[in-house]
């Protein structure tokens, strides 16, 4: 199955994570990079959400996520453990999961229904357009920005290094947030996602 062959090409790549360049597996941005900003993107809330409304918080953790794909729903009890951990009304980090793949089991009725059925705790969005993904140059699920007080990308990558979390020995979101949260600058910033590709249309070609 294509899914599993893709875990197994980044777990395995994963053992290379320290020697990595910022910017090296993202086609999009680098570390240190201004965070693009999202506008008005559609809740399972039934609001429409922007960047700007988190204004108040020192740390956005942005993810793009989906219902359909085997590894991202593996990940759901430690994504819903670490907002719970570091998010909250009155914490400093918001967490926004994003997603954007446009068949009918990631549309925005069953995004709804998954989320209530796990009980996120955290913002659950859908972009369409694909615009926003595109715009960090995301390209599995689940992938996570962590931007600081100023919007600027200090992480990006995978939550930890392996989709099985009994495996799982470094918690690279985690520790991201520990370090931006004291003021420090994360000692990992780029790590090899861990996931399915995202599902974007193709676009097509406009005959001369």
């Amino acid at each position: 199955m294509f899914r599993a062959a893709l875990v197994c090409a980044f777990v395995c790549s994963s053992v290379v994570v320290d020697r990595v360049v910022a910017g090296e597996y993202n086609p999009v941005l680098s570390v240190g990079d201004k965070a693009p900003a999202w506008k008005d993107l559609p809740g399972i809330d039934g609001k429409k959400h922007s960047l700007v409304d988190l204004k108040e918080k020192d740390v956005v953790v942005l993810f793009f996520t989906c219902n359909s794909c085997d590894v991202a729903t593996e990940y759901e009890e430690r994504i819903i453990a670490v907002a719970k951990k570091y998010g909250g009304e009155k914490a400093k980090a918001a967490f926004v999961g994003v997603n954007v793949n446009k068949i009918p089991e990631d549309s925005l009725p069953e995004m709804k229904k998954r989320a209530e059925s796990k009980k996120f705790p955290f913002v659950y969005l859908y972009d369409e357009s694909q615009q926003i993904a595109k715009a960090y140059g995301a390209t599995f699920t689940p992938e996570f920005f962590v931007l600081d007080r100023e919007r600027k990308v200090v992480y990006m990558g995978g939550l930890d290094d392996h989709s099985n979390a009994k495996l799982a020995k470094r918690k690279f979101l985690e520790s991201a947030l520990e370090a931006i949260m004291t003021g420090q600058k994360p000692q990992t910033g780029e790590t090899v996602a861990i996931g399915c590709m995202i599902r974007y249309e193709r676009e097509r070609r406009v005959k001369k």
